[in-house]
């Protein structure tokens, strides 16, 4: 069973851009969680551990964003995900939490999830910004919702833990104006469309 040290959620509600009210807000929400590092100071083959965590907190922190932002997960329409590995860990720690199996617990919790979850590791220490990438849940092609939110905790992750966040939108960047596929035309069958 994954030890979980401390849990945050932020919600980030943009109201004015650029001078001109938003309206409705756009909002981000993003769930963290410290976590002991089983393997931290130590090399294992066998990493079953942290992918079985990844699903673990593919659902928990999917669903305290969804929560957060007060939406149905049908009416979530970005997402991310990404995780900072303690000075005793490595960025394959990350990457077994991450990628075999956190995607699909976080998409049941945002309903559907077509396209692939953006995700970034690194290596840190306390207090260091973890940049969370956002792109549209359902088709990557969507530009509107190319976007990040940045998280950081005072106290984590120390040397043996690893610091995982996930991120859920209720809308695109505010003022979007670049062109491509909106939202709307989205259909979401292969993921980029």
């Amino acid at each position: 069973m994954t030890k979980i040290r401390k849990i945050a959620v932020i919600v980030e509600e943009t109201r004015i851009e650029a001078g001109r009210e938003i309206d409705p807000p756009t909002r981000k929400a993003v769930a963290v969680a410290v976590i002991e590092n089983p393997f931290a100071g130590r090399y294992v083959d066998d990493l079953t551990e942290l992918m079985d965590t990844g699903a673990e907190l593919g659902a928990l922190l999917g669903e305290r964003c969804v929560q957060a932002l007060g939406i149905t997960p049908q009416q979530a329409e970005s997402y991310g995900k990404s995780a900072m590995v303690g000075e005793n860990g490595e960025l394959e720690h990350a990457a077994a939490i991450l990628h075999p199996k956190l995607g699909a617990p976080l998409r049941k919790a945002v309903e559907k999830g077509a396209a692939l979850v953006p995700s970034s590791k690194k290596m840190g220490s306390p207090g260091q910004v973890l940049d969370v990438p956002l792109g549209h849940k359902d088709a990557a092609y969507v530009r509107s919702h190319f976007d990040g939110i940045e998280v950081r905790l005072n106290d984590a992750p120390r040397a043996n833990e690893i610091m995982v966040a996930v991120a859920v939108t209720d809308s695109g960047r505010p003022l979007p104006r670049v062109g491509g596929l909106t939202h709307a035309e989205a259909e979401g069958k292969d993921g980029l469309r």
